[in-house]
């Protein structure tokens, strides 16, 4: 679950990091922004009075989405939905201590895409490859090409232009830190890739009846509550509540005792639909693999899948609910960790 601006149905969410930086700024006797826009110079970024300046120009940028989804522009907008993941790739970086150039390339790139949607131009469709990143993965690049020539793309465009945002900020990585720092931005440019392949296929195609499993083999869920299982926006081991933890154990138990034999888990993660499309894919990602090493520790030795949905396939849409807290309630049902078993029950 993400953390909002303003809790509205159709308000493009800022990601949690952003609305921490935002509540700060506002606490906290910052500087002006400046008129440009611009952060502050990379070796002044050590002082309070530059962090809280910086995090103003977080938020007027915010304010800006905001402003152009409040005059129209829908949520899923490609555009609009790049300048968001641009905005939330920039203070990612800038939150961790990034002292380079691509917090400010990222966040000049959402700012170029914000003024040209202003003024009511097209701000284009090419990803530019920002403090000379390098390109990454050529077969993800075209199946964009491809996307955005589909005529279910009107589905797909959010989840495609964090896609590839997040390849971009993964060649970033590559170039400044190796692979180990790039992997996992790939990681979300993949699951997000696929997300909108998937978006695009079913915008109007119709419901395909689901395969049965093989004889002798049964499918059985278990979903798992994510607010039960997690403190607020967190997802690793240490993040586990005591209640999330004791339906884990059980769950382990009945998977070790309740089936004649198990041949293979499948835990999947999701999120409501407050938050950008990379940041959930992250956090669905995370939880998942969270559940499964947990199962693992807990003697479940079976071959075990984690995957990351992030806000597809939701539950409720909870649609023209505006108060935050009645919002977050009704999106409850979204938030949630599956876990599938595929094995013979026991009579």
């Amino acid at each position: 679950m993400k953390s909002t601006l303003q809790s509205t149905s159709t308000l493009i969410p800022a990601r949690p990091l952003l609305v921490a930086a935002i509540a700060l700024a506002l606490t906290a006797c910052a500087a002006p922004v400046p008129p440009d826009g611009q952060l502050a110079a990379q070796q002044e970024r050590i002082s309070d009075g530059a962090i809280h300046r910086d995090h103003g120009v977080y938020r007027a940028t915010q304010e800006r989405i905001k402003a152009l989804n409040d005059g129209g522009r829908r949520v899923a907008d490609y555009q609009l939905s790049k300048a968001q993941c641009w905005l939330d790739v920039s203070f990612h970086e800038y939150s961790r201590n990034d002292r380079g150039d691509f917090p400010q390339a990222a966040l000049s790139e959402s700012q170029r895409i914000l003024s040209a949607l202003e003024a009511r131009q097209d701000a284009g469709w090419e990803t530019p490859l920002v403090n000379h990143a390098e390109k990454l993965r050529p077969d993800l690049w075209a199946r964009y090409d491809a996307l955005k020539k589909d005529a279910g793309f009107r589905c797909a465009g959010q989840q495609t232009a964090c896609a590839e945002v997040e390849l971009v900020h993964a060649g970033n990585e590559i170039r400044q830190a190796g692979w180990r720092h790039a992997k996992p931005y790939v990681q979300i440019a993949e699951d997000l890739t696929g997300g909108a392949e998937k978006s695009a296929a079913s915008c109007a195609a119709p419901v395909q009846p689901q395969a049965m499993p093989a004889a002798g083999s049964a499918l059985e869920k278990f979903t798992l509550s994510a607010d039960a299982l997690f403190h607020f926006d967190k997802s690793g081991d240490a993040d586990l509540l005591p209640k999330g933890r004791k339906e884990l154990d059980i769950l382990a138990q009945k998977i070790a005792t309740g089936y004649a034999a198990v041949s293979a888990l499948t835990v999947t993660g999701y999120t409501d639909r407050l938050g950008s499309p990379a940041y959930n894919q992250r956090l669905s990602l995370a939880r998942a693999n969270t559940v499964k090493s947990y199962l693992q520790a807990r003697g479940v030795t079976v071959p075990i899948s984690a995957e990351g949905r992030g806000m597809q396939e939701q539950l409720e849409a909870c649609t023209g609910i505006k108060p935050k807290a009645a919002l977050v309630a009704c999106l409850q049902p979204n938030r949630r960790v599956e876990v599938v078993v595929q094995g013979g029950k026991k009579n």
